[in-house]
């Protein structure tokens, strides 16, 4: 048996490298494949493929929801970048993987029939896309532009008010005692 699975590896194995052989060839040869628009999508093909595995295995294999969203995931991001060619976005884009692994979550328990399921699933990807945004305004707003200077300046008045209001220099405190009783008749 074991002899078996070791074959079925090799084969498997060996075809893959006979595709990615035959295809830098072309690449090579004929200069019509375009490497950089062309390897995302064999990982978007790999997440796609986990997902027809867990159609095809039925409630039993509902859990490929979870690695086939991150792989699609990730491959869509990096198909995004390689178009763009805004590779300092994976500064931010990463966080995404959260909101992956919510949609997993939640399209395994859409496949499960477990509502449980869904609903982590779903504050997940809530959280997975807050998580982005304010990521992602942060580094944007940061590092993407050199003409921008809001967000540096609301960082220095920011920090300027939290020291200023710690030294006690912004104004004085009123004493009021917080401990008194009021008075007994």
């Amino acid at each position: 048996m074991q002899t078996n699975r070791s074959n079925i590896g090799a084969l498997i194995g060996g075809a893959i490298m006979i595709v990615f052989g035959l295809l830098s060839l072309t690449g090579q040869l004929f200069h019509a494949l375009n490497w950089d628009f062309f390897w995302p999508l064999i990982l978007i093909g790999f997440g796609a493929l986990l997902f027809v595995m867990m159609v095809a295995g039925g409630k039993e294999s509902a859990a490929l929801a979870i690695p086939g969203s991150i792989v699609t995931g990730v491959g869509l991001i990096l198909l995004f970048q390689s178009i763009t060619h805004h590779w300092v976005s994976m500064s931010y884009f990463w966080i995404l993987i959260i909101l992956f692994v919510g949609t997993g979550i939640y399209v395994m328990g859409w496949r499960a029939d477990e509502e449980a399921q869904k609903q982590s699933g779903a504050k997940l990807m809530k959280i997975g896309l807050i998580l982005f945004v304010v990521f992602g305004m942060f580094f944007e707003m940061l590092f993407s532009s050199d003409n921008n200077i809001l967000f540096p300046a609301f960082l220095v008045v920011l920090g300027a008010y939290l020291v200023l209001s710690r030294a006690g220099l912004l104004g004085k405190k009123k004493n009021n005692p917080t401990n008194t009783l009021p008075p007994v008749n």
